[in-house]
């Protein structure tokens, strides 16, 4: 795996061995059952549905291909339709029809082919929500077996089925909560009892270095009703957004906090030597022990010694860490802001950090440097509060502690009435309408109380200065126009050129600085030219990126001039100087305040130093 060879730093190799011999209390803690959770008790079981799911072809690509491009962009947007009516169909079943599994499709013994129909089977169940019965199961899992999956908990016994079929979604919410609601009969003769999912299995593609499988709680597409609020979130658009933005430098420790179903910890395990993962909720650690133990051989975790690569353990923020110190933490915590309106039990545990407003963040910036090695940073997303007639950032830059390096990036606004369509809709709560109503009351009596006009989205980078005397960088900016993904790689090259540009400007009281650099424009750099007809000159000119964080920059005449000579020939204080005469600017300031922008040039990846 990338990174597991490589030379790493470490914050402290005490810490490192520290972490490991730790290891082997903390993941006992997580030896007893939770019962509302997938079991991972049964390694040798987990072997045997990994080889089971993998025969399968149970991967993004092979579900895709299986589905078909439309109902597979269709169940990507939560429409689950066109993917139930092609896995039924590939079962050989009308829609409207039990599914059933005949006997050329079954197979006996050890081993089956990937035929289409097994093949729509763990689609059906753990994707779409169907119920399936036992013999279908027994088909595509030779090895795990219906008593397998229910002894993992990744199934249960549901409603009756004919034998060889599928109980099909198309039930009311009180046939889910009840199974034989919709017959009020025990299964007759020719029915056997239908299996569905207890919880999602999802096929996770990502640059671990392999298929991998991500086990978390059904979600409202599969499940009617509301969430249950201990809800473990599986793979959501915020969490590939963190994924997409950390910067994958190899590191000794990282810690992964709120770790939820283990994505976070996933990723930081193919570049960090060792993974601490917290979480507040029990069933969230024994969902991630479960998907880091089915994914070991990909991940390099032993299930004999998981420890050695990655800790587990319980408690709130940074409690579980207190006095550590990591190169590396990761965060996509429950920064929802909610109304504090009910008991904390009845809050969503997934998003909601159980503190007013917008208090988790502001806690989480203010306290994540205190357990940053030397040269450690962190990164996180939240939410921030934006006070009517202030500016977006200036409640978010209260929150950074001086001495800190810092760079938030906010990526949108909602309005009040916006964020609670988002957040009621997105724990189904907009199925009930008088609790509706009521809850979205609650929310816009909320933002009103603290005077809100908006709440911004984004990402917070902060780093822990390595020496006493480094300069302090803290930037906010606003980008709301679509970047390239993954972004992290961009994002570490930016705060490469920063630091690049600190070296130098350290330097320049001995009148270096970047004067004796030579620059180069970046590969993905455009420049456009507008000018109105007739025109002796260009009015407008514009550099533009293709690549990373896409900006766009407006330049002068002359910085224009500058940039189209950095090809590495002249260094930059010639070509300023080469400008200053041609334009007849001899005074010393046009060249020195020519380079101050040139460094911002640098800064924002339009020009990059050269060799």
């Amino acid at each position: 795996m990338r990174g597991r060879e490589d030379a790493v730093r470490s914050s402290d190799a005490d810490d490192v061995e520290a972490a490991s011999a730790r290891a082997g209390s903390a993941w006992p803690e997580f030896d007893a059952d939770v019962a509302t959770a997938p079991s991972s008790q049964d390694p040798a079981l987990l072997v045997a549905l990994a080889a089971d799911l993998e025969a399968l072809d149970y991967t993004v690509d092979g579900v895709g291909a299986l589905l078909g491009p439309a109902a597979y962009a269709a169940l990507a947007r939560g429409q689950l339709a066109p993917a139930l009516l092609q896995a039924r169909r590939l079962l050989g079943s009308p829609a409207r029809e039990p599914l059933i599994l005949t006997s050329s499709q079954r197979v006996d013994g050890g081993e089956h082919p990937r035929s289409e129909p097994v093949r729509a089977v763990p689609v059906l169940l753990w994707l779409l929500g169907d119920a399936v019965d036992g013999t279908a199961i027994d088909a595509a899992f030779p090895r795990t077996g219906r008593a397998g999956l229910l002894r993992l908990r990744l199934v249960e016994e549901g409603q009756p089925v004919e034998e060889g079929g599928s109980a099909g979604t198309g039930g009311s919410a009180e046939s889910w909560a009840d199974p034989a609601a919709d017959t009020g009969t025990s299964p007759g003769p020719g029915m056997a009892q239908g299996i569905r999912a207890a919880v999602e299995l999802r096929p996770y593609g990502s640059d671990v270095g392999g298929d991998l499988w991500v086990a978390s709680d059904l979600g409202s597409e599969q499940h009617p009703g509301p969430l249950r609020h201990d809800h473990v979130l599986g793979i959501g658009g915020a969490s590939l957004t963190l994924a997409q933005t950390v910067m994958r430098t190899p590191v000794g420790r990282a810690l992964d906090l709120g770790t939820g179903c283990g994505i976070q910890a996933f990723h930081l395990l193919s570049h960090a030597r060792h993974v601490t993962a917290t979480d507040i909720s029990d069933r969230a650690l024994a969902f991630a022990r479960f998907n880091l133990l089915l994914n070991g051989p990909v991940l390099g975790v032993d299930s004999e010694q998981p420890g050695d690569r990655i800790t587990l353990r319980l408690g709130s923020l940074l409690e579980p860490v207190a006095g550590e110190h990591f190169d590396l933490v990761v965060s996509n915590p429950p920064f929802v802001i909610t109304p504090r309106t009910g008991p904390q039990e009845e809050s969503y545990t997934y998003r909601d950090g159980g503190l007013a407003g917008d208090a988790i963040v502001e806690t989480l910036v203010r306290e994540l440097p205190g357990v940053l090695a030397p040269g450690g940073a962190a990164q996180l997303l939240g939410n921030w509060e934006i006070t009517e007639g202030t500016p977006w950032d200036r409640r978010i830059r209260s929150f950074v502690p001086a001495g800190v390096d810092a760079w938030v990036i906010q990526r949108e606004q909602l309005t009040p009435v916006q964020y609670a369509e988002t957040w009621l809709r997105d724990a189904a709560e907009n199925r009930d309408r008088a609790a509706y109503l009521g809850s979205f009351a609650a929310y816009l009596a909320d933002f009103s109380s603290r005077n809100v006009e908006a709440v911004g989205f984004g990402s917070v980078w902060l780093r822990r200065p390595a020496g006493e005397d480094a300069l302090v960088r803290v930037v906010l900016e606003e980008i709301t126009h679509e970047i390239e993904q993954p972004i992290g790689p961009h994002l570490a090259a930016a705060v490469g050129r920063a630091d690049w540009l600190s070296a130098r400007t350290e330097q320049s009281a001995s009148g270096l600085g970047i004067a004796d650099e030579f620059l180069l424009v970046a590969d993905d750099v455009t420049e456009e030219r507008h000018q109105r007809p007739g025109a002796e000159h260009p009015g407008v000119i514009l550099l533009r990126q293709g690549a990373g964080l896409r900006r766009t920059s407006l330049l002068s005449t002359e910085l224009a001039g500058f940039a189209s000579a950095c090809d590495g020939d002249l260094t930059a204080g010639q070509i300023a100087g080469a400008l200053a005469m041609l334009l007849e600017r001899p005074d010393p300031a046009f060249s020195t305040g020519l380079l101050v922008d040139v460094e911002q040039l640098i800064r924002e990846g339009f020009l990059i130093p050269g060799a």
